[in-house]
């Protein structure tokens, strides 16, 4: 299954596993790199841009195959030194960079010099247009459905990527609610090139995180997630847990963000995927966990997706051709 995505940064297939903070380390991207999918290592999960370092060079030990690392740009009173994470990527020849956050432009001409290739995350047509005509490669569009930061627009997968494909030339991939072949197939109808994915990797055995969020996935619905910070004008998707309803409880009432900060503290969810205890903290988790309903290796989801996506493409939507076609032939 080859697309303008798959041949651009050239991997087997057009399935993606994004940034996901304390959750991209090197076993996981690179299980998921010898899958023939694209992974990344989280940049800001490792404490320091040394220890970025030995994890690009612990992944390189897991996998010959390309991988990228995740650079997401926050606003911070004491930013991390994001200058210095960036020059360990450059330094360790680290083709593909996903950037999401803020505006990816100081970083961009950097990458670009040394022949990296930059995919912007965003959540909306015109933040891709803005990201297009600074000169990224590629394009993740996350609809409303996804875990983390959707945006404030609310608009979902189905409506959001025809609109990017209307719009936007350069290639792009579908990111929130995917979690399977038939959502790979709908997200190429659409007009994307490709999948990112998120929550699902969560749920593969080569994940990182501890078994009690996992089994916590494949139980749990897709109405099972809380949006947190509406009223801050941040929204978040996460878990639903006691910790995230006591948030979304607390600003309804008018709390103002001092007042929750130690509820949503990222040490707390990290914590999460530690220990297990699912109360412990905000965690993040997408409306696909409805979707999720086992534990593979990352090597049988990519091959179960890219197999049931060939299998409806030439099976079920075939066949409702055929039959269309048949039917106006015999009228």
């Amino acid at each position: 299954m080859r697309t303008r995505f798959t041949e651009l940064f050239e991997v087997e297939h057009p399935v993606v596993q994004g940034g996901m903070q304390w959750i991209g380390r090197a076993p996981l991207v690179a299980a998921v790199a010898n899958a023939g999918a694209l992974g990344f290592i989280t940049a800001l999960t490792q404490p320091t841009p040394e220890d970025l370092r030995a994890e690009i060079r612990r992944c390189r030990e897991l996998t010959d195959k390309p991988f990228g690392v995740n650079l997401t740009i926050l606003p911070a009173i004491t930013p991390p030194p994001y200058a210095e994470y960036r020059q360990v990527i450059i330094d360790e020849g680290v083709p593909i960079v996903e950037t999401a956050g803020a505006n990816p432009v100081e970083h961009l001409e950097h990458f670009h010099a040394h022949g990296i290739k930059v995919i912007h995350k965003c959540t909306s047509v015109r933040h891709g247009l803005k990201a297009e005509k600074l000169g990224v490669d590629a394009l993740s569009i996350d609809g409303f459905e996804c875990a983390g930061h959707p945006g404030e627009d609310d608009v979902p997968g189905l409506i959001l990527l025809p609109a990017a494909a209307d719009a936007i030339t350069i290639p792009f991939i579908a990111s929130g609610g995917f979690g399977d072949g038939r959502g790979l197939v709908a997200a190429l109808a659409l007009g994307a090139e490709g999948i990112n994915m998120g929550t699902r990797f969560m749920a593969t055995v080569e994940s990182g995180i501890h078994d009690n969020v996992k089994a916590r996935l494949v139980e749990a619905g897709e109405r099972d997630t809380q949006l947190i910070f509406r009223q801050l004008r941040n929204t978040a998707r996460v878990a639903d847990n006691a910790v995230s309803r006591e948030v979304v409880a607390k600003l309804a009432e008018g709390a103002q963000f001092p007042e929750i900060q130690d509820l949503v503290a990222g040490v707390r969810g990290a914590k999460v995927y530690e220990t297990g205890d699912l109360d412990h903290g905000i965690w993040s988790a997408g409306m696909v966990q409805g979707l999720i309903r086992d534990i593979p290796t990352c090597a049988e989801l990519v091959s179960r997706i890219v197999a049931d996506a060939e299998a409806i493409i030439a099976g079920r939507l075939a066949d409702a051709l055929g039959a269309r076609v048949g039917a106006a032939a015999a009228s």
